[in-house]
């Protein structure tokens, strides 16, 4: 339990959340005290307001980021408050605001933030209208508390600078030995390997989102602070543990013909499926002492494990003799070899962590680090392309405006107490997609009545006021917290928050809660409604653009791969950016196809295939990996005609797959006859063997082994065929069953 409770406390949710309690509670204390609670709650309320849009990022992007938050939020409050008494004109500025507001969601993840508080900040300013001088105060108060909450952040920032990035790199290394678990299990002979890939395809999803953070935070300050020792050993770190990621999809073997092949020598299998999970330990490990000085160092360094699988190679070659077991002494022994390269990223990791490192080099991994960061840039083009019914952000800006409007009228028309609390669940439980809002309304609801309920309770029992204030700052607190950890939960703190918070303000609290309960079962019902009736996004139309972008990640990363094969020499930056980029397309994708699982059994119909795309993409990418990895690996000769056909035909596979995705025409000479491409594997195969017989230079042992390495190769670009043939069927299939 105290193990649980220090976990939490010492996540990135808790301490985001900690940030905006104390810029929320300090002026309110400070200026209740002097008497003026109500400019102190305003100054609270622009502190709260602000918080969203403090995402990972470059302490200038920080800075100015939180500014223009702050100016938007008390703007748009003092806009209403300004146009409200003018009925004719307030509606259609309402409207044009609300959409405008929502629109800004087009520039990127700190604008959907930023356009998240201006909604709030509209929704809540209906609670307390003002006129004249005093509307201009009110809205300088909320600017102010934005402000208060940038210094706030700014005093966390230079307390503990590195505190946020070792709190994401200790989750980065934690969801990377889960990965590493996830691989381990597949060498299980029952084993369900669909469902263990989507799982992999989810902690990717979620590796995705960090990776993205930490690129922002530590390549993004390297001019400010890539100097310091600590900036340069997380950074080290980072880059090992997406290179970890990248080693652990080079070991990708048809497991079916593997246990086929070992059936008679499982323990083999279980012996390198051991060091695959003390991999994984050990990285677990390590994730929970990234922040202490004495980091966590596995004494025997694997070496048990590693001198367990030696024998167990050693006890099968012997077992079988030296020609019958050579195909399987050589895939187990690329095992080996994988594993002794992960211990060897995970030492670095120790060395990194433990060590001063004052001097050390990155070896030139940083440099160009910047092409890594999404530029940041807001030409007025971008909105005026996406005003358009083809655009999703412009289809849930126009269903989010016509839904807080018609909340606003049934509030104004109908007996509701407070008609903003019904536009402020509308904006917190209202999403783009269909599942997400039904998921949202469903745990805002729960959350609202349990929360009501126990805080009934608890002021029931309990009238002293220094009492119940310290229950709303701690329930503040955790509800805050657990926004993106468990959304059920964070409504039912946020819930007693506000509970208490009446409790103090008011003696009548049961009229307070039934009221809450009735306005937000009235804001969850109308944005329910909506997401289902006013031009739904349903996930079948996005999802076809997310399989494209996915296959033309891939394809840029074969494509990178054969350059540099074809080149030799040092590994471009551009490969690394192919890679990165086919990384996130595969979590995208996945992440679409869990939201097609949310919704309605009748918009399912393509999710078969889609299902088939996802696992045929990962499969793909892995095998791209595992083809990238022995290149850097080995030294190769020059890339042979048959090799480049090869490639060619897999590139020729995936284009004519994008093109069909985009109703583009195919040129039918372009495609490449199946013979031709089997001829051209035979022939690939001749030639390395020829000339590995000829080389002189080589003992009988090594010639075998590198013979059948290089079937080993072939059989992956044989694998890669394979599987870009049956990614250009599938999506023939998913355009036939879903046309438009």
């Amino acid at each position: 339990m105290i193990d649980k409770i220090s976990k939490f406390t010492n996540s990135t949710s808790f301490f985001n959340a900690s940030k905006v309690t104390i810029a929320s509670v300090v002026p309110v204390l400070v200026l209740n005290f002097l008497g003026h609670f109500e400019i102190g709650f305003t100054i609270a309320l622009g502190a709260f307001y602000t918080y969203p849009s403090d995402i990972p990022s470059s302490l200038s992007h920080k800075i100015k980021g939180l500014i223009a938050a702050s100016f938007i939020v008390s703007g748009v409050n003092l806009l209403v408050n300004l146009v409200y008494p003018y009925p004719f004109l307030f509606y259609i500025f309402l409207g044009f605001l609300l959409f405008l507001c929502s629109m800004i969601s087009v520039y990127g993840q700190r604008a959907t933030l930023i356009s998240f508080s201006a909604l709030l900040s509209i929704s809540l300013s209906f609670g307390h209208l003002h006129e004249g001088w005093e509307a201009f105060q009110y809205s300088g108060f909320i600017f102010i508390g934005g402000i208060l909450y940038l210094i706030v952040s700014l005093v966390f920032h230079f307390v503990q600078p590195y505190k946020y990035v070792e709190l994401q790199i200790a989750e980065g290394i934690k969801l990377t030995a889960k990965y590493l678990k996830l691989r381990g299990d597949l060498w299980s002979p029952e084993a369900k390997r669909t469902s263990i890939i989507e799982k992999q395809l989810a902690v990717q999803v979620e590796l995705n989102l960090i990776h993205e953070d930490l690129r922002k935070l530590l390549i993004g300050n390297q001019n400010a602070s890539g100097i310091t020792s600590q900036n340069r050993k997380m950074l080290l770190v980072f880059i090992t543990l997406v290179e970890i990621q990248e080693l652990a999809l080079y070991t990708s073997f048809d497991h079916s013909k593997l246990h086929e092949k070992f059936a008679k020598h499982p323990d083999v299998l279980r012996t390198y499926q051991n060091v695959a999970y003390k991999l994984a330990s050990t990285l677990k490990k390590l994730s929970k002492n990234v922040s202490h000085i004495s980091v966590y160092v596995d004494k025997q360094d694997l070496k048990n494990e590693l001198d367990a699988l030696e024998f167990a190679i050693f006890d099968y070659e012997k077992t079988l003799g030296k020609e019958e077991a050579a195909e399987g002494v050589l895939m187990l022994t690329n095992m080996l070899k994988y594993a002794k390269n992960q211990v060897g990223k995970i030492k670095t990791i120790q060395r990194a962590l433990s060590l001063a490192m004052q001097s050390y080099k990155l070896k030139d991994k940083d440099k160009e680090l910047e092409k890594f960061l999404t530029p940041q840039y807001y030409p007025l083009r971008t909105l005026i392309e996406n005003l358009s019914y083809h655009s999703s952000i412009f289809r849930h800006s126009i269903r989010l405006t016509i839904t807080i409007l018609i909340g606003f009228f049934l509030g104004q028309v109908l007996p509701f107490q407070n008609v903003y609390w019904i536009l402020l669940t509308i904006v917190v439980i209202m999403r783009p997609g269909y599942g997400l809002t039904k998921e949202r309304s469903y745990n805002r609801m729960f959350g609202t009545v349990l929360g009501g309920v126990l805080a009934f309770g608890i002021v029931s029992v309990i009238q002293n006021h220094v009492a119940l204030s310290i229950f709303s700052i701690i329930c503040m607190l955790l509800g805050i917290s657990f926004t993106q950890i468990n959304y059920k939960i964070s409504a039912t703190f946020v819930t007693m928050y506000v509970v208490f918070i009446y409790g103090i303000l008011t003696p009548d609290i049961n009229e307070v809660i039934q009221y809450r309960i009735l306005d937000s079962l009235a804001g969850a019902i109308l944005a329910f409604i909506a997401n289902q009736f006013l031009w739904p996004a349903w996930e079948f139309i996005n999802t076809p653009i997310h399989i494209e972008n996915s296959i033309r990640a891939n394809r840029n990363y074969l494509k990178e791969i054969a350059d540099f094969y074809n080149k030799k020499g040092d590994v471009p930056t551009s490969y690394r950016l192919a890679r990165k980029n086919a990384f996130v397309e595969i979590g995208n994708l996945m992440t679409s196809f869990q939201r097609m699982m949310q919704e309605p059994k009748s918009k399912q119909k393509t999710m078969p295939l889609v299902n088939k795309l996802v696992v045929l993409n990962h499969s793909l990418l892995s095998a791209l990996a595992s083809l990238s990895t022995y290149i850097q690996s080995h030294q190769t000769t020059s890339a042979s005609d048959s090799f480049n056909y090869i490639i060619k035909t897999i590139l020729a596979n995936l284009d004519h797959s994008i093109s069909i995705l985009r109703n583009e025409v195919i040129i039918k000479d372009t495609f490449f006859e199946k013979e031709d491409v089997t001829l051209q594997f035979e022939e690939l195969k001749r030639k390395h063997f020829t000339r590995l017989a000829e080389d002189d230079d080589l003992d009988k042992e090594t010639r075998q082994a590198k013979m059948q390495e290089a079937q080993m190769v072939i059989e992956q670009l044989i694998w890669m065929s394979n599987l870009a043939e049956k990614i250009l069927k599938n999506t023939t299939d998913l355009k036939a069953t879903n046309p438009d």
